[in-house]
Order: C-alpha cells, then structure tokens, then sequence
C-alpha cells in the first residue's frame, strides 16, 4: 500500500483534506499524502467505499491519522460540516486537494441539460464552495501564523487546457476552474495562501477511463467519438497514441506535482500541466 515516492515523510505534520478520494485518482492521491506523513481527509458522497478505504489504514504503523468524513461537494452545509470536522478532529487545515469531479460525453445533440448542470455543479460549482470554506478556516490560521503558508490545489484536466471533441460539459467546467483558481489566487494571496491547479493527462487504469459499465472508454466507444474503433481496446490505443511518452498518467505522476506546489513558495495561480508531453505551453 505504501509507495516508495514519500519515504521522506514530505507533508509530515500536516492535515490534508482530499475530495472524491474513495476512489480513481483521489485515492491514489489520500494513499500518497498519508504515506508522506500528514493528517488525510477522505471526503466523498460514498460513504461505504470512504469507510472501507479508511479502514485499510487503521493497522498502519504512523503517527498520523487518516478519517473519513461523507461530503456533497455541491451542498454548502456539507461543506462547511466538512472543515467544521476537520478541525475538530485534527485542529487546522494545511491543504485542500479538491479532487471530486464527474464526467459526462456527449456531442450537443446527445448530452442533455440536466446532464450539463450535473457536470457544471459538481467540477466547477464544487471547486468554488470548497475554497469558499477552506479559505476560512485558512485566514484565521493566517492570523495566528502569518508568516505560514496553506495551500489549495484543485485537481483539474488536459481538458482545462485544451477543448475536448464531444465532451463539452466537462472541458467548459475544468476551463472554468482555471480561472476561479487564478481569481482566487489573486484574492487570498495576501493571506498567504496559495491556489493552484494540476491539469492531469488520461489516468486510463482508474475507474473514469476504466469501469466497465460507464468509463470514457465506453463512453466513447458508444458515442462514437473515436471513428474506426470497434472495440475498447482500440479506443485506449487511440488515447495512449496521442501522448508523445506513450502511455496515461499515474497517481506518482500527479504527486510529483503536488508535492512541488505544496513546497514552492514563489508561484500561485498556475495551471500545471501532467500530461507526458500531450499539452505544451506556449
């Protein structure tokens, strides 16, 4: 369970709260933060998958703890419970990781409205209420530790950086988050508290790409987004084509990134691209 990329206890004495962490990337991403020593949050609406994953660590040799708290990133009071909680349990709040997002494909004949405010009110509405509540809890650390900084860091996409062919709802929301997380750069700076977003290539082994039932691969295999392909294979090959190092990114991959934002302290309101070379910044 754990990996070798945070032996050195990196985010130690810390408290971390991760949403949409009882699965895919979120879970891969609240593994690594616990294993570098902070304090994890795993904040999700499923509460049967965020108390089975909290469980695997209640055997864990460490001396930092991990916690699930059921969260409707939509819901205000949910979300306010949700930094009511962890400071209750854990006394301050370090970084946010708002993680949480949902998927829907679909070209504008396809994709219904009710489709597009699901997509809308969960990556971009959802982005907005938790920073909205963590940046209360974050200044009134501020006023107790001013010359110490907090972070928040939203976990956006390739697709915040560059549209995507029927799949609309979701690019327009992650474009959307890169200009709350500059905005709010801009606003909380002053209280030493950094806002920035990781924009992630393809993670084709998590349960996004992945589930059988309603994955992108099925997704697209339905939609017919990919032309030519027949099979689920041939739309993985089609994806893992497009990336110049060949292959999707891994939870590592995306740690390696936060890790950096967490430690520097000379960049907020950036957009840092993952992607193995498929989005370049010009």
């Amino acid at each position: 369970m754990e990996d070798n990329l945070n032996h050195e206890l990196r985010l130690a004495g810390k408290t971390v709260i991760v949403t949409g962490a009882a699965q895919g990337f979120g879970e891969g991403i609240a593994n690594r933060t616990f294993y570098a020593g902070a304090n994890v949050v795993v904040a999700d609406l499923n509460d049967n998958q965020g108390n089975q994953m909290v469980s695997k660590y209640r055997s864990a040799e460490t001396d930092n703890s991990i916690i699930f708290i059921k969260t409707d990133v939509t819901d205000p009071d949910s979300v306010k419970n949700l930094m009511s909680e962890t400071v209750n349990a854990f006394g301050e709040l370090d970084v946010l990781i708002s993680n949480a997002g949902v998927l829907k494909a679909g070209s504008l004949d396809e994709l219904e409205p009710d489709d597009f405010d699901f997509v809308t009110r969960v990556n971009y509405k959802g982005f907005y209420l938790c920073t909205k509540y963590a940046s209360e809890v974050m200044k009134a650390r501020n006023r107790k530790y001013p010359d110490r900084y907090t972070d928040i860091i939203q976990i956006n996409s390739k697709s915040g950086l560059q549209g995507s062919n029927r799949n609309f709802a979701y690019s327009g929301s992650k474009f959307g988050s890169i200009g709350l997380t500059q905005s709010f750069a801009l606003e909380l700076i002053k209280y030493r508290i950094k806002v920035n977003a990781i924009c992630p290539g393809n993670f084709f082994d998590g349960p996004l790409w992945s589930d059988p039932q309603n994955g992108l691969f099925v997704q697209y295999l339905r939609t017919g987004k990919v032309d030519g392909a027949k099979t689920l294979n041939d739309v993985r090959r089609f994806y893992e084509e497009k990336v110049p190092m060949q292959r999707g990114c891994s939870v590592d991959d995306v740690m390696t990134a936060v890790f950096y934002v967490i430690e520097q302290k000379y960049e907020t309101g950036q957009a840092v691209p993952v992607t193995g070379g498929q989005i370049m910044l010009s």
